[in-house]
């Protein structure tokens, strides 16, 4: 039995991995402030016998002291989320991509100099690509930016200077590690209160609220099931080949932001308006969206043999069930 350490394990996707974790025979510790994640996420793992939770930051070194002597691995997932926080607390944002990170290498360095070697999965975004037009983005693609004045690229540049801090640390050091670059992952227990556009839509179509979408929705995104994003970062950590590389996680099958709009309309009420918005009626003056976010996961099919399971239908009809129910819930109580 492996001791399993999740940063951020209470958010949409950590805690799905501690699920999937649990569910493979391991003991997991999450640690998380709730920042952006809610203990309620944790509702079906909170009594298992081989599960802990402990409330507080990454960045808190005592915390992870105390945690790591016995931790065989750490799926370093504690991060800002999303680019629209930047908008509301840049600083705040920018701080928890890269502190906690920086803290975390340090303290797995101290333990590997007293012959503990403990690997680390670091989760990292399909935002470091920037700017990158080269339509579908290999992991050894430059990474391009905008100027400092605009605060949308800071988000990137974050996570980017975190894979960077992490590779150092495989190459001085030898620190085993694993990155992963999130692409556009949804699914059950995800909050659109922080600009993810599916649980955004979902979540006002169930409303009988207009579906806005920002642009002019022809922007091109790959939506992923947590599922599948999940059992791949596990997959990539049990593998030597992964050792000290980069993936893309998510899937391949671009579609529009408007034919999201549309299938949502579609499943959920189709006489539902559907509007478009620019980003400047939307509070965000001088945004400047990327048109085409697609990933090559050769890299990843090669080293662990990946496929995803799910559609973007059933992705969407998941998600709609799942919101009737907590509606359901929340009339009967």
């Amino acid at each position: 039995m492996k001791h399993v350490l999740i940063t951020g394990g209470a958010g949409f996707i950590g805690s799905h991995l501690a699920e999937a974790l649990l569910g493979r025979g391991n003991r997991v510790t999450v640690i998380d402030d709730q920042s952006t994640g809610s203990v309620a996420n944790l509702a079906g793992v909170q009594d298992h016998f081989d599960f802990m939770y402990r409330q507080g930051s990454a960045a808190d070194k005592n915390l992870l002291r105390d945690t790591l002597p016995d931790v065989d691995e750490v799926y370093h997932l504690a991060a800002a989320v999303g680019v629209q926080l930047l908008a509301a607390a840049p600083i705040h944002a920018i701080e928890d991509n890269v502190y906690p990170t920086e803290m975390l290498l340090s303290e797995l360095h101290r333990r590997a100099k007293h012959g503990h070697r403990i690997k680390l999965f670091l989760a990292s975004s399909c935002e470091v690509y920037g700017k990158n037009r080269s339509g579908t983005w290999t992991e050894e693609d430059d990474l391009i930016f905008g100027p400092p004045t605009q605060p949308r690229w800071s988000y990137g540049v974050s996570h980017a200077l975190d894979e960077y801090l992490a590779m150092a640390y495989w190459r001085e050091h030898k620190l085993p590690i694993v990155i992963g670059r999130f692409f556009n992952t949804v699914g059950p227990r995800q909050s659109g209160r922080f600009g993810m556009v599916l649980p955004r839509f979902v979540e006002a179509a169930m409303a009988g609220r207009p579906i806005v979408v920002h642009g002019d929705g022809q922007q091109q995104r790959c939506f992923a099931h947590v599922t599948d994003v999940v059992r791949a970062a596990i997959e990539l950590m049990a593998s030597e080949a992964a050792l000290a590389g980069v993936f893309n996680l998510g899937a391949e099958e671009p579609v529009t932001i408007l034919e999201v709009a549309d299938k949502v309309k579609a499943i959920v009420n189709p006489r539902l308006e559907i509007q478009l918005q620019s980003y400047a009626e939307a509070g965000d003056q001088g945004y400047e969206d990327v048109g085409s976010r697609i990933p090559d996961l050769t890299r990843l099919r090669q080293t662990i043999n990946f496929q995803p399971t799910y559609t973007l239908d059933s992705i969407i009809h998941e998600l709609v069930t799942e919101a009737r129910a907590r509606t359901w819930k929340m009339e009967r109580a």
